[in-house]
């Protein structure tokens, strides 16, 4: 295997001496920062899959959105993102937080200020005039438009060609946030209750709406009959594919140890472990073992506790403890 160039252990125990300029001087350097690995820029070497495929396409051709289920790493989210990229469209990224709601993906109402505004005085063009006029409290009138912020589903409706809009992780919101969705992704239209504005789509420019979920809790029914389903199971024939076609992050790893590599994740993943390690965690641990080369084995133990660098392979550290036990 060809040196990457670059000294792995930059930090070593056996030396008391901090690092020198120079040697600081490295750490612009590092491997990762000569690799594009945001979902925007991985979307062309990314492989769906003929189900997947056609669960795509059928979302798109119907205009409903597309659930995606499958194990975290498994390119649930990357989906959205190659579709963008093959469709040549925007992507909108909603990621769902635990206090998410409903109107999160529509706009923010900035209460704060608007009532900091009203406290002041502050007046806006219209409420000057009206003052003028003797209008009795019209130095309190104020344009609560300028107090609104467009969110991804709102930003998606007004845009002149379909978007991609992608919902990250809804399983992680409360459990009113599919259910407070429905009629705006039915209709594609809400009301903005401090204007009463009515914020509506047209159906040529429909957002593409991905739905992502790690199914830790099941979804609402009347939600689940408004989508699209694919569930990404895993694919031992897929994993080479993109391995390989990331060769070029892995070059200094040869083919043989790759298909190595790619034999002991999988016999890993047939271990009793409580967090099998997913394809993101592969792509991670073959990124590691090409930038640390020169402290890697050139043959892969059958052993699969003496795997290098296992943790970035397993996350669970009884899983680790008790690999080693297993036969």
């Amino acid at each position: 295997m060809k040196s990457n160039g670059y000294p792995f252990r930059i930090i070593r125990a056996d030396s008391e001496a901090p690092l020198t300029a120079e040697e600081q001087a490295l750490l612009l350097e590092r491997p990762f920062t000569r690799l594009g690995n945001t979902f925007a820029e991985d979307a062309r070497r990314f492989i769906p899959g003929p189900q997947l495929e056609t669960a795509i396409n059928a979302a798109v051709a119907v205009g409903e959105p597309l659930l995606i289920t499958g194990e975290p790493g498994t390119g649930k989210t990357q989906a959205a993102y190659y579709t963008a990229y093959k469709l040549g469209l925007e992507l909108l990224h909603f990621q769902v937080k635990s206090d998410s709601s409903a109107t999160d993906l529509l706009y923010h109402f900035d209460t704060v200020r608007y009532f900091r505004d009203a406290s002041l005085g502050v007046r806006d063009g219209g409420a000057a005039a009206r003052a003028q006029a003797g209008e009795p409290h019209a130095e309190r009138a104020l344009n609560k438009e300028a107090y609104l912020e467009p969110r991804p589903l709102w930003i998606a409706f007004e845009s002149p060609l379909p978007m991609v809009l992608l919902i990250d992780e809804i399983d992680k919101a409360p459990r009113d946030f599919p259910n407070d969705l429905l009629h705006e992704l039915d209709k594609m239209e809400f009301t903005v209750s401090e204007t009463g504005k009515v914020i509506k789509a047209d159906e040529k420019v429909r957002p593409i709406v991905f739905i992502t979920s790690n199914s830790e809790r099941r979804l609402p029914e009347p939600f689940l009959r408004r989508c699209v389903y694919h569930h990404i199971r895993f694919d031992e024939r897929l994993i080479a594919e993109a391995v390989h076609r990331r060769s070029d992050e892995y070059r200094h790893l040869d083919r043989t140890f790759l298909d190595m590599a790619i034999q002991r994740f999988l016999a890993l993943r047939q271990r009793n472990l409580r967090k099998r390690p997913s394809t993101g965690e592969l792509l991670v641990w073959l990124r590691v073992m090409s930038t640390a080369l020169g402290t890697v084995p050139e043959v892969l133990d059958s052993n699969l506790s003496k795997l290098p660098f296992l943790g970035t392979l397993l996350k669970d550290h009884q899983d680790i403890e008790e690999l080693g036990t297993q036969p």
